[in-house]
């Protein structure tokens, strides 16, 4: 356990005073006072008997803490690390595809048949009923509705209505579970993508994969519970900038943030050992740093102390098993023929999804794939397709991979972007050339496994694609419910900052959708 622990589920008890701060001659006063708002209980009890904050630091150095600890005589699992949930769980793991960008939900899932007649009409204002556009789109003279140049047709048990861009994942609409009504109020990419990945539309807040590492603890000792993996693009066109404030730990400990895998010979930066440095030295230096740290929290009790020893202590394992993780000579013929021959390109976005389900396989809670080009405000025809060439093969491979390895019932996969898209088109509108903007109103994703209700279409639109109506879904009750799956109650999973319970589904109602769950 480390200090930040304390906030777990309303947890907070601030100890007494802490004597071996305040002999600190050389610290300023304010930073002895801030060091106090820290202190906790366990802390205090820490101190008074070793063996409890030995067994502590055990949850966060796994595998290695015998060997660390053994002086102790605490008993020591290598899964100490993870914490009972709320109530039991149906997913283990996730694996979130997010298309940045915001993918039209016209040319993917929400089929408006009756908008072929309607091209080049104007849309009616009655629709818009009065809502603020974005400046790209605010001074048009009109509206001109834009049916989408893909045919639809239905596939599988569940009648799923699939656009012809994505007919590997058409086989799979038995598994789907597609959400027709979400909503949300950014209607601008980086709050968008900020609220969707963290709740907020404001940096600085934890992303849903730390709030999962934070509420559940590592599954592995190997490997970071929290993956991140970007893929190259397949297209430059209208391209959204990312960055760690979307996979960041914000206010919680920095050992909740996401991993970011790289391509290339180094998937994580500087986990190589130098020339003239082997295995054995860096023990010793790690070792010697480790206790330096330790000794170190003796006497301030600063949780970040630990979390850079479990930082420490993670890199040092992952020079094992991350190129193990990356050597996929053991992949039978049949992955390559289910994912395609771009899963053998390092960085791709094939590449990316045969490695999350490797993640899966190997514990990891929480993974993260993102392919952007998704933000299609003209020549949408022709690059929605790159883009669904690029990712149809291997999203729906990955589904499918899942079920066959008995793993998609507790893996839950996540498929969407941070909004939707205009009927109306943006700039020049031909039969076979148009654009849209970004629409906050409604959009859609899908999720599978892990709990979800499959081959079922939840929510609904009206013939325009542009409000609600039947079933809206929030951010915040699509986190709510993502949360659920993995047995925690959003309410419960708390973190004292600023004077406030924070929460990812924040401070207004939010709710768990039991319709999309079996």
């Amino acid at each position: 356990m480390n200090a930040h622990d304390n906030q777990h589920q309303h947890c907070s008890d601030h100890g007494g005073e802490h004597p071996s701060v305040w002999d600190l001659p050389h610290v300023p006063i304010g930073l002895k006072r801030e060091w106090l708002q820290l202190e906790t209980r366990r802390h205090f009890l820490g101190r008074g008997a070793k063996a409890l904050g030995w067994a502590g630091l055990a949850t966060i150095l796994g595998r290695t803490a015998p060997n660390l600890l053994a002086s102790s005589g605490a008993a020591i699992s290598p899964m100490m690390g993870m914490r009972a949930p709320h109530h039991a769980p149906k997913a283990k793991r996730a694996i979130y595809l997010f298309m940045a960008g915001a993918p039209s939900q016209f040319e993917t899932w929400d089929y408006k048949p009756g908008l072929s007649g309607m091209f080049d009409k104007d849309m009616p204002e009655s629709v818009r009923g009065g809502q603020v556009l974005t400046g790209m789109t605010s001074s048009q003279a009109r509206f001109p509705v834009a049916p989408s140049f893909y045919k639809f047709a239905q596939h599988g048990k569940a009648g799923h209505w699939v656009s012809e861009l994505f007919p590997y994942t058409a086989k799979i609409a038995d598994e789907l579970c597609v959400i027709k009504s979400l909503y949300t109020e950014a209607i601008n990419h980086e709050p968008a993508i900020l609220q969707i990945t963290t709740g907020n539309m404001f940096a600085g807040r934890p992303s849903i994969g730390a709030w999962m590492s934070y509420g559940l603890g590592a599954a592995n000792d190997e490997l970071p519970t929290f993956v991140v993996m970007t893929s190259k693009m397949p297209l430059r066109a209208n391209v959204q900038a990312l960055s760690n404030r979307l996979w960041s730990s914000g206010f919680l400990s920095p050992e909740h943030a996401a991993v970011s895998l790289r391509t290339g010979s180094d998937p994580v930066l500087y986990i190589n050992n130098p020339q003239g440095v082997d295995g054995d030295l860096r023990r010793a230096m790690i070792d010697g740093v480790n206790d330096l740290n330790r000794q170190l929290f003796e006497r301030v009790g600063d949780p970040e102390i630990n979390a850079r020893i479990s930082q420490y202590e993670m890199a040092f394992r992952m020079q094992t098993s991350v190129p193990e993780l990356t050597d996929f000579s053991d992949e039978p013929p049949s992955t390559w023929e289910l994912y395609g021959p771009k899963a053998k390109e390092p960085g791709t976005y094939a590449y990316n999804c045969l490695m999350a389900r490797r993640l899966a396989e190997r514990g990891v809670r929480f993974s993260q794939v993102f392919l952007r080009s998704w933000d299609q405000h003209n020549n949408l025809p022709n690059n929605i397709k790159v883009l669904a060439e690029e990712s149809d093969q291997a999203t729906a491979a990955l589904v499918t991979d899942l079920k066959r390895r008995g793993m998609l019932d507790d893996t839950l996969v996540i498929w969407g972007g941070e909004f939707g898209r205009t009927v109306y088109s943006q700039g020049t509108l031909k039969p076979d050339n148009y654009g849209r903007d970004h629409h906050p109103r409604c959009f859609s994703m899908w999720m599978a496994g892990g709990g979800v209700k499959p081959g079922i279409s939840y929510g609904e639109t009206d013939d325009f694609s542009y409000n609600i109506t039947k079933d809206p879904i929030h951010i915040r009750d699509l986190h709510a419910t993502i949360l659920h799956l993995f047995g925690i109650d959003h309410d419960k999973l708390t973190f004292k900052f600023q004077g406030l319970d924070q929460k990812l589904t924040g401070v207004l109602p939010a709710q768990v959708v039991d319709g999309l769950l079996i």
